[in-house]
């Protein structure tokens, strides 16, 4: 077994980032996605009546 040194790495750099960009990333994908989504249903609605 090797010994973990306590210095930070790469895969920690995600975490000291602000949180307030990764809502924003997720509204610019989760909103169009949400309408298509919602189009898609209301659309689909119409093949059953």
């Amino acid at each position: 077994m090797t010994p973990q040194s306590n210095s930070p790495t790469n895969a920690n750099a995600a975490d000291t980032g602000s949180g307030g960009s990764a809502v924003l990333a997720w509204l610019i994908v989760g909103l169009p996605l949400a309408w298509g989504v919602s189009q898609t249903f209301i659309k689909a609605l119409a093949l059953f009546k």
